[in-house]
């Protein structure tokens, strides 16, 4: 039995004994739009909650349109175009018209990969194309402090002062918000570092409402709404992609209510309701350009992780061709390493703003409590084999058949020392399935 996993711009095969007791995690068929360009026309022209793109524009003289970085595999090529030759017809000049791309405390995108990230020459041939650079303090606005929690606010002036704001983005799982898209794509992906690393903290990381796929009393998604309204709301453009990278969603309208449409839609896809959990689970980071950084890796074993029996292991697969991924997070790894993951998450506990991308250390200790990690890689220097705190291979099949062979310690659900059970998620964090025992009928 073979089973191809995303790794890098291909995938890694994974070979199994015919008689292995495997069970595949993958989204149910989605549905694929027949004219992707047509839908995009028909969604600005036909917005939820709004009127027509070209209406809303009209006596405007500025527009910023956010989008993703090169860290998400978002279809820019197919609206960008459209949206702003709609801007333009309304009647704002090129020269009024940004594209921002919201990075968040990532680095910049530049060069080839800017060329690729926009997927469109005439994009960048027409209208300025700029980054977000969330360190910068003069480039942001201060808008007070939320309610609920009082996170400081402060967003891409680029943006807050634009006559015309559009988000625009891929709606997926996201292991911290519920789900990706839509108002995250303003906070963190266009906020001041302040704001970033105050919802970013651990006493948010730890809220037990701060995971996949939920928004009912999550703490970022709720952060996300107040700075919504105080940025004076938004507009957005929403896509949803099947698991080959296809357009199967997509629309335009009021920030708020288009991506709660499109979470309603993908939620049928990409939460897979699971009967039991297993001794082994095997999944990736998704591929390029999410497995680019061990960082983003991260993403794929929290997604895996309520369907890994106590005691069991889980097996991942990224190409980790950039690295680990930024200073801090290395230093925050080289933190873990040093002090083991209780000490670690005792000594974030008590701050009140996280250290930059320390939070994602914090996430990657939530599968690390439930069993092994181990991580399938060529992509990273020997010497940093060590900072992940993780066992690092090279042989995916090797690895299986060891923790096959090793089997789980058995806690209940089905599972015992031995049994050879295998899950294997070929798509990482865009299918998030959650264990769910089955409902004994009634005697």
């Amino acid at each position: 039995m073979r089973i191809d996993l995303r790794y890098g711009r291909g995938v890694l095969p994974l070979t199994l004994p015919g008689d292995a007791d495997v069970t595949v995690v993958r989204k149910p068929v989605m549905p694929l739009l027949a004219d992707p360009h047509a839908a995009i026309a028909s969604a600005l022209d036909q917005p939820v909650g709004t009127r027509p793109l070209v209406e809303i524009a009209r006596g405007a003289s500025t527009a910023c349109i956010a989008i993703c970085d090169i860290t998400r595999p978002v279809p820019n090529h197919l609206f960008l175009r459209p949206m702003i030759e709609r801007l333009l017809a309304a009647g704002i000049p090129a020269t009024g018209i940004t594209v921002l791309i919201a990075t968040g405390l990532h680095r910049p995108n530049e060069g080839e990969e800017l060329a690729e990230l926009i997927g469109d020459p005439s994009v960048l041939d027409t209208v300025r194309v700029e980054n977000h650079f969330a360190r910068d303090d003069a480039a942001h606005v201060d808008l007070g402090r939320t309610e609920t929690r009082g996170t400081v606010v402060r967003i891409d002036r680029r943006f807050v002062e634009a006559d015309i704001r559009i988000a625009t983005g891929l709606v997926e799982p996201h292991f911290m918000a519920g789900y990706s898209g839509g108002r995250k794509v303003i906070a963190p992906g266009l906020a001041h570092a302040e704001t970033i690393t105050t919802f970013h903290s651990s006493r948010f990381m730890a809220d037990l409402a701060a995971v996949n796929c939920n928004f009912v009393g999550n703490p970022l998604h709720e952060e996300q709404l107040e700075i919504v309204k105080l940025v004076g709301g938004a507009l957005a453009l929403n896509t949803i992609i099947d698991e080959d990278r296809n357009l199967s969603f997509v629309n335009f309208g009021e920030i708020l209510q288009s991506h709660h449409e499109a979470v309603d839609f993908v939620r049928e896809f990409c939460e897979v309701s699971v009967p039991r959990q297993f001794s082994t689970v095997v999944t990736s980071a998704a591929g390029y350009p999410l497995d680019k950084t061990y960082y983003q890796t991260v993403k794929g074993m929290v997604g895996a992780m309520d369907i890994l029996a106590p005691g069991g292991e889980l097996i991942i697969v990224s190409e980790c061709s950039e690295g680990m991924g930024s200073p801090e997070f290395v230093e925050s790894q080289r933190r873990l390493v040093e002090l083991g993951p209780k000490a670690f998450l005792e000594s974030i506990l008590k701050k009140s703003h996280a250290s930059i991308d320390e939070w994602q250390t914090q996430m990657q200790l939530k599968p690390m409590a439930i069993g092994g990690i181990t991580l399938c890689t060529t992509g990273l220097n020997p010497d940093d084999h060590s900072l992940t705190g993780v066992r690092v291979v090279n042989s995916l099949d090797e690895a299986v058949a060891e923790s096959v062979s090793r089997g789980s310690v058995s806690r209940g659900n089905g599972v015992s020392r031995g049994d050879g059970s295998i899950a294997v998620i070929p798509e990482g964090p865009y299918v998030v399935p959650f264990f769910r025992e089955p409902v004994s009928a009634a005697t």
